[in-house]
């Protein structure tokens, strides 16, 4: 039995949750996870998984397998990359999880990059909006826009990702002039479950706090791609994230409402799994994710006031 890939199967099972996500990852069947899994386990004389019909858990001796196999996969990379050329050991698959708007607007360049530099390499992007665990999950690498929140990781601070409060020149010419906050509740707002939910909009000028101004929610959506093909309609007004936003200002398509005032950016992140040594396949990626990022977001409108707290 081949112990290492045992124990690179048995790792990606326990952290996807599942032997189908595992399979799913590593491109192969499902039946053969789970032969590898009773195959470890007879092999070492003890269970490791508890199973049922629809799920399972680590036993005591499976808790300590995982750790101990984690960090001998770890030394055996480490080990490959101090001997050979580091990119020959960019390989494999990498999980990349991000929010909807930023990993569908600011990544694909970014990962296109990646696959240009190491073509080795399998890329799967996982889009959520919800604040995704990156252990149980099975993610290498996380963007997090706003709060931290909580969970196992380390995180580098990447900088702020602007919001833009737009309308359409459309829109604009049917509709009441916006010249100060105040006119903002007399317009339907459209925005994404989540963001602005007490119907308030939060605004800054320079480093002065201005008081959250009332908006009237017309339309709210789960996702941000219809949220900004109705305010590219005419349909309302809304934020958008400026990367996604600034193609069609630069068009002309949208407009930007009360540019002396800001809605306040949100902070980024990108996470890791706290682990040592740091796998060089993630490494790798991440030095070029963030200067990648860092191109992204000083392309941005000038951003002054403070990170928002939440989204």
């Amino acid at each position: 039995m081949n112990l290492l890939e045992a124990m690179r199967i048995y790792v990606r099972v326990v952290e996807r949750g599942s032997i189908s996500g595992a399979a799913r990852d590593l491109d192969i069947g499902q039946p053969a996870v789970s032969e590898r899994i009773e195959r470890l386990e007879k092999y070492l004389g003890c269970q490791l998984l508890l199973r049922n019909a629809r799920a399972f858990k680590c036993t005591p001796e499976g808790i300590i397998f995982h750790e101990r196999s984690k960090s001998v996969l770890g030394a055996v990379e480490q080990a490959v990359a101090e001997v050979s050329n580091e990119d020959q050991v960019v390989k494999g698959t990498i999980r990349i999880a991000a929010p909807h708007c930023f990993g569908e607007t600011v990544l694909p360049e970014g990962l296109k990059r990646i696959r240009e530099t190491w073509p080795r390499l399998d890329i799967e992007l996982v889009l959520n909006d919800r604040l995704a665990d990156l252990v149980t999950e099975g993610v290498d690498i996380s963007f997090r826009l706003g709060q931290l929140g909580d969970g196992a990781f380390i995180a580098y601070p990447q900088g702020q990702v602007g919001r833009l409060l737009v309308a359409s020149p459309d829109y604009l010419s049917r509709h009441a002039a916006i010249t100060e906050p105040a006119d903002l509740a007399k317009h339907s707002f459209i925005r994404v479950k989540g963001a602005f939910d007490a119907d308030q909009l939060p605004l800054t000028k320079g480093t002065d706090i201005v008081d959250s101004m009332a908006i009237r929610t017309a339309i709210k959506t789960n996702h941000w791609r219809p949220m900004y093909e109705m305010v590219l309609a005419g349909v309302g007004i809304g934020v958008l994230e400026a990367p996604a936003a600034k193609d069609a200002i630069e068009r002309g398509q949208l407009v930007q409402l009360l540019p002396q005032y800001e809605v306040p950016a949100l902070a980024l992140n990108l996470l890791i799994r706290p682990q040592r040594p740091v796998p060089v396949r993630v490494r790798k990626i991440v030095e070029t994710l963030k200067a990648y990022v860092a191109e992204v977001l000083d392309s941005q409108p000038p951003t002054h006031g403070s990170p928002a707290p939440d989204r």
